[in-house]
């Protein structure tokens, strides 16, 4: 009967990753609209020249964010020598969601009239997806900590817990503030260029931070639950089931958000009208 309830236990702790690839699903009907109403009308030359800027700069700063996560690994080797070589992809991947929020947190601003309007959030992303955001980090901010407090994890690996998850966080909501905190285009011809690079922005930012925070939030979760396994209880201890099942739920959560965050990385583009000729 234990093993049956902690099976089920195991299942139910699964769903939140579920429902949130599914939000992240749903999210590309999104993207295809707000990159197909660009091809509908042509943007004026001031448009045109924003959608090359802002293409320019992404591509600059995820650079930098690849020379950020080589830097990373770096460190690693210096700190920690040969088992360093299981800190590679992870510095890697810090590195690129870096440059990846560093992008959008730093975008340069339109060169067009700005009009009266001011854009609501739930206009450029889901709610859910937003909010997913931040109870994710402040999750594993939370167990990292209390991890880090019990002795469970090294002051290094603590520090990084804490750090990076909160400074991603930080540069997320500084650009979706910027998102919201500007009015839209003036120009007709503008407002759906605008609206997209406001779409692109609110996910990228969104995604690299969910990610930083959900796959460290599941390791956090599974060091908490095999500590917890090895005491010796009377009964059945669903605790360390539930932090395991936790554990696998958000590392597959995160890798489902960065899968969908590369269909992110495409810039907005504009090619010849839709309903030209």
């Amino acid at each position: 009967m234990g093993r049956l309830i902690a099976v089920v236990l195991f299942i139910a702790v699964m769903v939140p990753s579920g429902l949130l690839a599914r939000g992240w699903a749903q999210a590309s009907d999104r993207r295809l609209v707000a990159g197909g109403s660009v091809e509908l009308v042509p943007p004026s030359e001031a448009g045109a020249a924003v959608l090359a800027r802002q293409a320019r700069h992404g591509r600059r700063v995820r650079q930098l964010g690849f020379v950020l996560g080589l830097v990373l690994i770096g460190i690693s080797v210096a700190m920690f020598a040969e088992a360093s070589v299981f800190l590679w992809l992870p510095a890697l991947v810090v590195g690129l969601l870096a440059g990846v929020l560093l992008a959008e947190a730093t975008r340069p601003r339109p060169r067009w009239a700005a009009g009266s309007r001011r854009p609501r959030r739930g206009e450029q992303i889901s709610p859910w997806l937003l909010w997913s955001m931040r109870v994710a980090v402040v999750g594993e901010l939370v167990v990292a900590w209390t991890l880090w407090s019990a002795g469970s994890l090294d002051r290094g690996v603590a520090v990084v817990a804490l750090v990076a998850p909160g400074a991603a966080w930080v540069l997320a909501e500084v650009a979706l503030l910027r998102v919201v905190a500007r009015p839209l285009a003036a120009e007709g011809a503008d407002v759906p260029v605008d609206e997209a690079l406001r779409t692109w922005t609110a996910h990228l930012v969104c995604a690299a931070a969910s990610v930083l925070a959900l796959v460290p939030l599941g390791a956090s979760l599974l060091v908490a639950g095999v500590d917890l396994g090895d005491r010796v209880t009377d009964g059945v201890d669903l605790v360390p089931v539930a932090l395991v099942a936790g554990g696998f739920s958000a590392i597959t959560a995160g890798l489902a958000v960065a899968f969908f965050l590369v269909t992110w990385l495409r810039p907005v583009r504009h090619a010849a009208p839709a309903l030209a000729g």
